[in-house]
């Protein structure tokens, strides 16, 4: 919602607070009238066309630089005012430990997020979904590997052209649009489009999916499986999903404005590890173990959050910056490298140690696990 705001702000002018309510509106009704066949369309076309655009904006920043990129990186090292310094990990993590949580957030983490991980709902089997986590990791590995080539072409090429600075010499809109500005830089106002259209996609893509895996949650997980024991109707469902999607678009909103000064980047670093932490064992383990019982899973999951989002708190981020203490209690941030083994070291141990009835139920049904459906229920509207 952050990245949303700054971009209608910087593309259309509009005020950041009715950008984000634009924004979030949209997102509202996109989702309560379109549901899962519309967010999945959006969600296929926008990694097609994000994927294209990377490619293309990396081909023309290494082609200014003679497609050598030992050469944009003394460029880049040339123009900013840190030199040599940027090309170690000091800006989003302070230590080697915490580039390496931080890594393994990001390659792992991914999976686990909710709109990703409700995409494991619409496959028909087990084996149908371990090879969607291998195509979906190769294409994000490769997204990911032209960060760099966009990373250090944006400090080459925008912070250094007065065209996309302000008067105090920071570029316009915040350091979340230099990659919008980057694509100008390398491909004139048609590339320039391109990008901000498929931005916008990517945008509405996931914060549709988080809204929609969301309400499917509540809709389902919560009201007609806890609350009414599954003595409800579809219809009932799809109402309570509106209104949920209502309730959680509104907080997006309210939540994207109090935190419009924030990197989007390191937002995304926390999110990651969470997910790494929480969901992404649990996952791992249901594919490839066939011990893991739902005890197991539960604890673990509920162990990998609770320490994630404790040892966050506890970290430089929170503690320090966001309390005013002098010193965190917790030094490594993100906390992942800790966070991600206590998970699935307590999914074993419980699943290990489980002999209740559910858990010898759970042990049988893993030897058809992989004809059978991935999840057997609705999902979404």
């Amino acid at each position: 919602m952050v990245g949303a705001g700054q971009l209608i702000k910087l593309l259309f002018g509009i005020d950041y607070i009715y950008a984000e309510i634009l924004v979030g509106t949209l997102m509202m009704f996109y989702v309560a009238f379109g549901g899962m066949v519309a967010t999945t369309w959006v969600q296929l076309v926008k990694a097609a066309l994000l994927l294209i655009g990377t490619v293309m904006m990396s081909f023309l920043v290494l082609r200014d630089f003679g497609f050598s990129f030992s050469e944009l990186l003394r460029r880049a090292v040339e123009i900013h005012p840190k030199g040599s310094a940027i090309l170690s990990p000091q800006f989003l993590v302070k230590d080697p430990v915490s580039g390496f949580s931080l890594g393994l957030a990001v390659m792992f983490g991914t999976s686990g997020l909710p709109h990703i991980l409700m995409r494991f709902f619409t496959v028909p089997d087990a084996r149908a979904a371990r090879g969607s986590v291998f195509w979906a990791s190769v294409f994000m590995n490769i997204f990911f590997a032209l960060v760099f080539v966009i990373g250090f072409g944006s400090i080459a090429l925008v912070a250094s052209n007065p065209d996309f600075l302000d008067a105090t010499g920071k570029p316009l809109g915040g350091g979340n649009m230099v990659a919008v500005h980057l694509a100008k830089a390398v491909g004139g106002n048609a590339l320039l489009g391109f990008i901000s259209a498929v931005a916008f996609a990517t945008i509405l893509a996931v914060v549709s999916g988080l809204t929609l895996a969301g309400s499917s949650a509540v809709s389902h997980d919560l009201y007609a499986c806890v609350f009414r024991n599954g003595a409800t109707s579809q219809a009932n469902e799809v109402r309570v999903s509106r209104i949920s999607t209502l309730v959680l678009g509104v907080i997006a909103v309210v939540l994207g404005i109090a935190f419009r000064t924030q990197n989007v980047a390191y937002m995304l670093g926390l999110t990651f590890s969470v997910a790494c932490s929480s969901t992404f064992p649990v996952l791992l383990l249901a594919l490839y173990w066939k011990r893991l019982t739902t005890f197991g899973a539960v604890a673990g999951g509920t162990v990998g959050l609770v320490s994630a989002v404790l040892l966050t708190v506890a970290g430089p981020a929170v503690w320090v910056h966001a309390m005013g203490n002098t010193r965190p209690l917790f030094s490594i941030d993100p906390p992942t490298i800790v966070t991600m083994p206590l998970a699935f070291m307590t999914c074993w141990l419980v699943s290990v140690l489980d002999r209740s009835k559910q858990a010898d139920t759970d042990r049988a049904r893993s030897a058809t696990l992989q004809e059978r459906p991935v999840f057997a229920g609705p999902v979404g509207h």
